[in-house]
């Protein structure tokens, strides 16, 4: 069977001018699997509100990790497709969820390669399942698919958070940086409102409604975001042996004023140094490739706001990037999809926004 892979992450604005920025924005604030009002009112919100005041802050933020190939996400995406290529057969490309280049586009570039292509493998770049991550990517891929005509087969790589290569991947990029001395390790992942944990509870009832909900074994886990970073988190730490009192565990990223997932990232930043933690190592699990988010949210600005609050020492663990257990890891799933594993393909979509 001719097949091809396509590695799909979130993307980045074109360049860091304001306008690039901005259109960036609205196609991504526009999402109703990330703002999840209807769309008058997301219109008013994103467009009249949200991205005029914070597109000029955003390119700011852009500029300082740009590099010279351009947005650090896309050049790591890049060099993965590369790794990945020198390990299989299946030619590899990239799509982004936002901004270039798109899922037809990357269909499209498969297609030039083989016009006889008949199964391409798709493979979300998220390791745990969110309506605002990997369930938006995945339906749009498929949409593009869909309304494309294409006649070649698409094929979904399953959430990989509690999956074993992930977490040895994961572990193995860690482990160098817990040989020095620190004091506690925070666990930061993207937040999420408060309303998308609930609104996946596929049961009604348990998720961020039964104490301990995450550690109570319930269907909901299958769709729920922070159940699923609590589990890698829980893994990770037995896995290297962190001591009980040396890892914390919050979510970053908050937009707006509702509730979102706590605790914080951004206000853990400022306790931790007053609760005796002076040296902090910080990881971020829920992304795979070093973005906007890590290199500037938390190598800059996070760091900023700790070692103003009496931090000694910040250190922020890279993300997998093109460390080659990942690589294994990828080149692993996509033998295992074309073998028809179906334990590591997507099931049924929850949410059918459409």
């Amino acid at each position: 069977m001719k097949r091809a892979v396509v590695l799909m992450n979130l993307g980045s604005p074109d360049s860091t001018e304001v306008k690039d920025v901005k259109r960036y924005l609205n196609e991504f604030l526009m999402d109703e699997r990330v703002i999840d009002k209807p769309w008058l009112l997301r219109a008013l919100l994103v467009q009249g509100i949200i991205v005029p005041f914070r597109a000029p802050k955003s390119a700011e933020a852009y500029k300082s990790i740009w590099t010279d190939e351009g947005s650090p996400l896309l050049v790591i995406s890049r060099q993965l497709q590369q790794a990945l290529d020198k390990e299989i057969d299946e030619p590899v490309t990239i799509a982004m969820r936002y901004g270039n280049p798109s899922p037809k586009m990357a269909y499209d570039e498969l297609l030039q390669q083989n016009g006889d292509l008949e199964e391409v493998i798709l493979v979300p770049l998220y390791p745990h399942y969110a309506m605002s991550s990997y369930e938006t990517a995945v339906e749009y891929a498929k949409e593009q698919h869909r309304k494309g005509g294409y006649k070649f087969k698409l094929t979904t790589l399953k959430p990989y958070y509690d999956d074993e290569t992930y977490l040895n991947a994961l572990c193995a990029s860690m482990k160098p940086y817990l040989e020095q001395e620190y004091d506690k390790i925070l666990f930061s992942y993207h937040g999420v409102p408060e309303r998308h944990i609930k609104k996946g509870d596929i049961t009604g009832k348990h998720c961020l409604q039964v104490a301990n909900c995450c550690d109570v074994a319930s269907e909901a886990h299958q769709y729920c975001y922070r159940h699923q970073c609590w589990a890698t988190t829980k893994e990770v730490v037995k896995r290297l042996g962190i001591p009980e009192g040396k890892w914390g565990f919050s979510f970053q990223s908050r937009l707006g004023r509702d509730p979102w997932l706590q605790p914080y990232t951004a206000k853990r930043l400022e306790e931790l140094p007053g609760e005796g933690a002076k040296k902090l190592l910080v990881v971020c699990p829920a992304f795979v490739s070093d973005c906007l988010e890590t290199l500037e949210e938390i190598a800059e600005e996070g760091k900023e706001s700790f070692i103003h609050a009496g931090g000694e020492s910040f250190t922020m663990i890279p993300c997998l990037n093109v460390h080659p257990l990942w690589v294994g890891a990828l080149k692993k799933w996509v033998a295992e999809l074309a073998s028809g594993d179906n334990s590591m393909k997507l099931g049924k979509m929850v949410h059918e926004l459409a």
